[in-house]
């Protein structure tokens, strides 16, 4: 299963757009964004991406609520949390609600690149 529509939900347009630079260009992702947990939801619904990245720490509705809609929408959505909240006890709570991974900001282009190929074995394997 290839990834062709990729959700970013961020409060920092400057991380969304280092998220998307870290992103092969020649793979035709089609990329949407949302500047809170709120309107990533609603853009998750009407989208449905194959993967969504996304932060924890953003007004309106942070980013564990954020994961807790779209996995009660889309139990199979893969969600991979990128924030810079790296606290042992944060990325357990988004590990077990249903994050596949957890990537620090800023993130580095092959650890992106890492994290797209788990993203899409884990398609693979739900769809």
């Amino acid at each position: 299963m290839t990834i062709k529509k990729i959700l970013i939900i961020d409060d920092s347009p400057i991380a969304r757009k280092i998220l998307k630079k870290c992103l092969p260009e020649d793979r035709g992702f089609e990329f949407f964004e949302a500047s809170n947990g709120q309107e990533g939801l609603e853009i998750y619904k009407e989208v449905n991406p194959d993967l969504t990245f996304l932060d924890l720490t953003m007004p309106i509705m942070d980013g564990v609520t954020a994961l807790e809609e779209i996995k009660k929408f889309d139990e199979t959505a893969v969600v991979i949390v990128n924030t810079a909240d790296i606290q042992i006890k944060s990325i357990n709570k988004v590990l077990e609600r249903g994050a596949l991974m957890v990537l620090r900001k800023p993130p580095a282009k092959e650890t992106v690149e890492k994290a797209l190929q788990s993203a899409e074995e884990e398609l693979k394997n739900i769809r």
